[in-house]
């Protein structure tokens, strides 16, 4: 049975929907906070997202399960693999999946993705260094990737969070 919690978090609520011990989803919304998350896989979870936000975590232990197609997965797979506090193009996406010509495709897939924050796609940007894209809001993916940078001097999106 899946079970949703709606978290507080410095960017907005967020809600995760979980089943048998699974994260399936975790993605901003106007939905109110539950005032009542008291379930041991939740409190996990937000334990680690409030440490995240905090700039105390770089990489989350958190068992998800994702449907999605066979590309997706692999797209999310690579996305998973960029580094806290570092940015990679959607081409370069594209490449390490020896599918240069995917970009578009690539794009879609990370906009598809139901793990934000979670699965870093905030960490994708354009070739030309510009934020393009975010389901929760280029505004909230501007603020991730500061909140990323805070301790790397010089860096473009080192604006102060």
């Amino acid at each position: 049975m899946k079970e949703t919690v709606v978290m507080a978090s410095p960017l907005g609520n967020i809600r995760l929907i979980a089943e048998d011990g699974f994260l399936l989803s975790c993605r901003f919304t106007d939905d109110k906070a539950s005032e009542n998350a008291d379930k041991p896989f939740f409190l996990d979870i937000m334990v680690q997202l409030e440490a995240y936000f905090k700039g105390k975590l770089k990489f989350f232990d958190i068992p998800v399960g994702i449907g999605g197609t066979e590309f997706q997965k692999l797209v999310w797979m690579e996305v998973n693999k960029v580094p806290f506090g570092h940015t990679v193009s959607y081409h370069d996406i594209a490449k390490a999946l020896a599918k240069p010509t995917a970009v578009r495709a690539v794009g879609a897939a990370i906009g598809a993705n139901p793990l934000l924050v979670v699965i870093p796609c905030h960490r994708i940007i354009a070739n030309t260094g510009e934020l393009t894209g975010y389901a929760g809001g280029l505004w909230r993916k501007l603020k991730l990737l500061q909140l990323e940078a805070k301790d790397k001097p010089g860096n473009q999106f080192d604006l102060g969070f």
